[in-house]
């Protein structure tokens, strides 16, 4: 197996949501291609450091603040990279382009150069996810409050849910999950139904969430758009990324509601988890929206919940 070499690579985000890419230029490898801008890391250095020097070098900026995000292998012809992506969220100086054939700001779902460094697909695609995970909570608020609370959320810009009702019974889970799909469609929100692939079928939902006993019983991915699973330790996440799946969500960082008296992971362990996972993680566990930023600093892509989505 070749050495692998440590890349550091920045997703620079503008607060309309816009990422920056860079052409390569002409004469290096994969010249034309598109990338995120980033470089090597140096011996003994850290990827944060190489994030900082080469978008200096690069862009003429400085960064003030970065998050870790997720953590990709390639293996090129050239060479057997692993890139620590990070989400650059502020900076100082005007971006200028000092190394690459040109620089495009581009949206997610919408990007129009080509063609992409082949590394950089799931990147994009995990661009797409939104910063939010809600949970659906029918079974102890009501069908009909739930349906009201998901309305309101919707109107507020909501675009990823998760339809988990265990403890309703059949007929109504399938009603309720078929009013709430048809709902979110009608707001362009993406909606995952949980552990039942026969009931995402038939209400023609987004994907499927699947708990930890069916991540574990998976040989492959379930053939929907979007797929998602609950994580507890290394072991589930290291299944998810072998699936190839979209996201995962792990958890519980705090102690909560459901099971009270048992302390959660808290985020450093959280941190530890996560700190090379391929896939978007979103924290959960006792959290609502004011913990997005210690989500973002221990590398989450954002954080789900059930009662604090609809609250």
């Amino acid at each position: 197996m070749r050495k692998i070499v440590e890349v550091a690579a920045a997703v620079m985000l503008r607060a309309d949501g816009a990422f920056l890419l860079g052409r390569r230029p002409p004469g290096s490898v994969y010249a034309g291609y598109w990338e995120f801008p980033g470089g090597k890391v140096e011996a003994g250095g850290t990827p944060k450091q190489a994030l900082v020097r080469e978008l200096q070098e690069e862009l003429g900026i400085v960064v003030n603040l970065a998050y870790p995000w997720i953590v990709r292998e390639f293996d090129y012809e050239h060479a057997h990279v692993r890139l620590h992506f990070f989400r650059v969220v502020d900076w100082s100086e005007e971006v200028r382009d000092l190394q690459h054939d040109a620089l495009a700001w581009q949206h997610a779902g919408t990007a129009g150069v080509a063609p992409m460094l082949p590394a950089n697909a799931p990147v994009l695609a995990a661009l797409g996810l939104p910063d939010f995970y809600a949970i659906s909570n029918a079974a102890d608020i009501g069908v009909e409050a739930q349906m009201a609370q998901l309305a309101k959320k919707l109107e507020q810009g909501l675009s990823l849910v998760q339809l988990r009702e265990p403890a309703l019974p059949a007929g109504p889970k399938a009603a309720f999950a078929a009013a709430a799909v048809r709902l979110c469609r009608s707001h362009s929100a993406r909606v995952l139904i949980n552990s039942d692939a026969e009931l995402a079928l038939k209400t023609g939902a987004d994907g499927i969430h699947l708990n930890a006993t069916q991540l574990m019983a998976t040989t492959s991915r379930p053939d929907f758009p979007l797929v998602a699973a609950s994580t507890h330790n290394a072991e589930e996440l290291a299944q998810a990324a072998r699936l190839g799946l979209d996201f995962v969500v792990l958890g519980p960082v705090r102690e909560t509601a459901t099971h009270p008296g048992q302390p959660g992971i808290g985020w450093q362990a959280l941190e530890r988890l996560i700190a090379t996972t391929p896939i978007p993680v979103y924290a959960l566990g006792g959290l609502n929206h004011t913990d997005l930023v210690p989500a973002w600093q221990a590398g989450a892509h954002g954080i789900a919940a059930i009662r604090a989505a609809w609250t």
